[in-house]
């Protein structure tokens, strides 16, 4: 790298990491305000709430890195526009174009943070966040790497997975007397709740007596029980705290489950492109600055660019939940925002070149 290079670059990754810093401790704030209902059920204190804070926080630098990717090369170019540095680097021969080159060297390292972050630190932390949370506040189902455990009297339940739409896969019952002996244990492949009891299908029932073991199979049984698809929402994946890989995994199950996997999908594809939009972005950032050279009020500039930064999440985020009402294939949906700002980028940087 040379020297121009290393001066731009320095700039706009103090200002980036000024703007997330500053991002994450205004959406922190707001998500302790959210959960200070919490404080005080069973276990779940301050000491586990700023943990939960904390285990949140990379996926709320995951989330906010385009936002401030874009603020922070705003902000970093400006501080040369101020001093009027970028005039003089124009002046001295250099191209509009050796400038964007600097700016995307760092727009290099962000979208590769950006992707690392995405696939490997984010998922975990979440993950961990939640079930920590769940764990404090004792939520009434306890989920295991086994499934989900319930009890019901002298009933033990185990579910092994909760599809999308609530419907039960690998269904353990467990039914004791009332001396802890086992009587009955009933296994079943899928089920699916109608009409206040669940419909289970392909059963395998042992019921344990005084002459010995009886094995049946049964295509489908009705079972009545207090577990309900209310109680089993909370359990349900979601596709924010999956990586890349295990969302792909996670299609292809729901694929051969017969599930609906738009919503999946869509979320695939945003992390696909998440660290693309970073980029572009950093990309936006720079002929927003150059189009703007005789405004020396920086204020100014970071309020537009934040104006321009909500538009493009609104509309990103919008056009998603579009594409999955309307049938559109969820890549574009998940790509059209972000190749229409490229293009607006372009359309600018022409402007200012």
């Amino acid at each position: 790298m040379t020297i121009l290079d290393r001066y731009i670059g320095r700039n706009v990754l103090y200002g980036t990491f000024l703007v997330l810093a500053v991002l994450i401790a205004l959406f922190t704030f707001f998500e302790f305000v959210a959960r200070m209902g919490d404080l005080g059920k069973v276990n779940f204190g301050f000491a586990q709430l700023f943990k939960y804070l904390a285990l949140t926080t990379p996926r709320k630098i995951y989330e906010l890195f385009p936002m401030a990717a874009l603020l922070g090369t705003i902000a970093g170019l400006s501080s040369l526009a101020v001093d009027s540095e970028l005039i003089a680097i124009r002046a001295a021969g250099v191209p509009l174009l050796r400038i964007v080159g600097s700016v995307m060297k760092v727009g290099m390292i962000f979208i590769v943070a950006a992707a690392l972050i995405g696939e490997f630190v984010a998922p975990v932390s979440e993950n961990l966040a939640q079930r920590g949370r769940a764990e404090a506040m004792k939520v009434g189902i306890q989920q295991e790497d086994s499934g989900i455990w319930l009890r019901d009297g002298t009933t033990f339940i185990n579910v092994g997975e909760v599809l999308p739409d609530l419907s039960l896969l690998r269904i353990n019952i467990f039914q004791f007397d009332d001396n802890n002996r086992l009587r009955m244990q009933t296994y079943a492949e899928s089920g699916k709740y109608k009409q206040d009891s669940w419909r289970l299908n392909n059963i395998s029932q042992s019921v344990i007596n005084g002459s010995g073991v009886q094995i049946q199979h049964l295509p489908y049984n009705t079972w009545y029980s207090v577990l309900d698809p209310s109680g089993l929402a909370v359990f349900t994946i979601n596709p924010d705290e999956l990586s890349v890989v295990n969302l792909y995994r996670y299609i292809q199950h729901l694929r051969h489950n017969n599930q609906e996997t738009g919503r999946y999908e869509l979320a695939f594809w945003y992390k696909i492109i998440s660290p693309l939009t970073t980029g572009v972005m950093v990309f936006l950032g720079i002929p927003f600055v150059f189009s703007q050279l005789r405004n020396t009020r920086m204020g100014s500039r970071l309020f537009t660019g934040i104006m321009l930064g909500l538009i493009f999440y609104v509309f990103n985020r919008g056009f998603g939940f579009f594409s999955l009402l309307y049938g559109i294939p969820p890549i574009l949906g998940a790509l059209l925002p972000t190749v229409v700002f490229f293009f607006l980028a372009l359309y600018m940087l022409r402007r200012a070149a």
